[in-house]
């Protein structure tokens, strides 16, 4: 980026109106890839909300702002459907406009928030990420696994450490990502095993391990010592140690990181300085969440 407690360490949107009959080709070809996805994913599969959603994820850090004919691109939509999808999103209040490019507004992070509060683990996890930031002198957060990626859903940062910006709602790809091996080392093993045989393994850096067979035994190695540690694989320059976060019954529902510049942490036969504290900090967690009713996932 970036003592075992438990006997066994790792024990865890039909577009609903096709369109006018004077509507483009492109568009009517669209309408029907429309129909044939919605046949496959069922009658109860709403495909205009699909569509919504996916103009929505086609803004990101690295594209806040899009013009008509980029939304168009990045989605797949013809430029109709995506006008008058995205000028429903403005009248909603979830996208501005300048009359030429749109961009995301605000009151999209009430969507987001009803899952956070709800969620009640970054609100446990919170105090002990700031002890673990205030004893490190460095980042820390807590992700979830989703599919092949973990999401941000707390963060304690002490300075910027990547060359993109990290927050809450951050997706990363798993596989490269202390937080992430984490969780697939110590989860299921039936989990683990679709993930080996289906994720995309593109190298991030000249450092990042796409090999599944190397994978596969870095996932053992973790899940006998509890806990990951990923040098300069998903940013040069960038080392992350993590370990798993139990629930009552010793699920893994999420990870915990803390991360530095590789220069400032020192890695030995004993692993990384940070380990110790590391490891402390998800036992305060893991206790606070056996008595709290809380959903976690």
């Amino acid at each position: 980026m970036t003592p075992v407690r438990h006997a066994n360490t790792c024990s865890y949107s039909t577009i609903l109106a096709v369109g006018d009959r004077s509507r483009a080709s492109g568009a009517g070809r669209e309408g029907i890839v429309a129909d044939a996805a919605q046949d496959a994913r069922g009658g109860e599969f709403v495909q205009s909300l699909d569509r919504g959603l996916a103009v929505i994820r086609s803004f990101d850090a690295d594209r806040p702002s899009l013009t008509l004919s980029d939304v168009s691109r990045a989605t797949g939509l013809s430029r109709a459907s995506a006008r008058r999808f995205l000028h429903t999103l403005v009248e909603l209040g979830y996208v501005g406009t300048d009359g030429r490019e749109f961009h995301l507004r605000p009151r999209l992070l009430e969507l987001g928030y009803a899952y956070l509060s709800g969620l009640g683990l970054p609100a446990v996890a919170q105090p002990h990420l700031q002890r673990l930031s205030d004893e490190t002198g460095e980042s820390s957060s807590v992700a979830i696994l989703d599919g092949g990626e973990i999401v941000y859903v707390a963060r304690v940062a002490v300075r910027r450490i990547m060359s993109a910006a990290i927050g809450v709602g951050t997706r990363l790809p798993a596989f490269a990502t202390s937080m992430g091996r984490a969780m697939l080392a110590c989860g299921p093993d039936a989990r683990r095993d679709e993930f080996l045989r289906t994720a995309s393994l593109s190298p991030l850096t000249p450092y990042t391990i796409t090999d599944r067979a190397a994978l596969r035994a870095e996932f053992e190695r973790i899940g006998a010592q509890g806990w990951s540690l990923v040098d300069q694989e998903l940013e040069e320059g960038l080392r992350s140690v993590a370990a798993p976060v139990h629930d009552s019954t010793g699920a893994v529902v999420a990870a915990v990181n803390v991360a530095a510049p590789a220069r400032r942490d020192r890695v030995g036969e004993e692993g990384s300085d940070f380990v110790a504290p590391l490891l402390l900090a998800v036992e305060g967690i893991e206790r606070d969440l056996r008595h709290t009713r809380i959903r976690v996932g």
